[in-house]
């Protein structure tokens, strides 16, 4: 059977598209990107960057690198405050402006990450998705991806994992062009970003009556 246009542009140009336009915006974006490395220290201190294990393609784990965007707090057991507490103001415009996702083209470049594609979730999570579910692993994670351009942070767990496999079957250039523009305007509006804690992610866990607990 003679490849489809869409399957030739999954298997040979997406990543050689990822190579060249990461590697383009990281030479574009340098003078940002050592502005806000420069912020980060001087603000929240170090580690700058904040990396944290992902599964990537085929469920391959890799480590995300990402700016850091909240504190070290702790209360007096010694346990992190949530999330929301120890995201700063500075911290909260990094993520609005999504200036702490930059790192990732470094991700993208080594070939960990695409552009666009499924973000990349917990690995814990790995083990409570449906067989239907796991196909979002069959290709590379994204920068972006159509769930981002479709609600973000503010859909449900199962309408993101089911934007998510539909963005997989449906890959195409056209697709990516028009998420990569999505992406861009609703970065420049700061549309669509909430502040996660952690522990509200297992809604995916109470819904399907099952426990993050190990």
């Amino acid at each position: 059977m003679k490849p489809s246009k869409h399957s030739i542009y999954r298997r040979f140009v997406k990543r050689a598209m990822d190579f060249m336009l990461s590697l383009l915006a990281i030479l574009i974006l340098s003078p940002i990107l050592l502005i806000v490395a420069f912020l980060v220290r001087v603000k929240l201190g170090s580690p700058v960057l904040f990396k944290q294990k992902r599964p990537g393609m085929n469920e391959k784990i890799f480590l995300m690198t990402k700016f850091r965007t909240m504190t070290d707090e702790r209360d007096e057991n010694g346990e992190l405050l949530p999330d929301s507490v120890r995201l700063t103001k500075f911290g909260r415009f990094l993520r609005s402006t999504s200036l702490d996702e930059l790192p990732e083209l470094f991700n993208i470049l080594k070939g960990d990450m695409s552009i666009i594609g499924p973000r990349p979730l917990l690995v814990k999570y790995l083990k409570y998705y449906t067989e239907e579910e796991r196909i979002r692993h069959s290709v590379r994670p994204g920068l972006s991806g159509l769930a981002q351009v479709n609600g973000r942070n503010t859909l449900d767990w199962d309408s993101r994992l089911a934007t998510d496999v539909e963005y997989v079957k449906k890959i195409s250039f056209i697709l990516d062009v028009k998420i990569i523009l999505q992406t861009l305007l609703k970065a420049f509006k700061r549309e669509g970003v909430t502040v996660v804690d952690e522990s509200s992610l297992k809604d995916l866990n109470i819904e399907r009556g099952q426990s993050f607990d190990n």
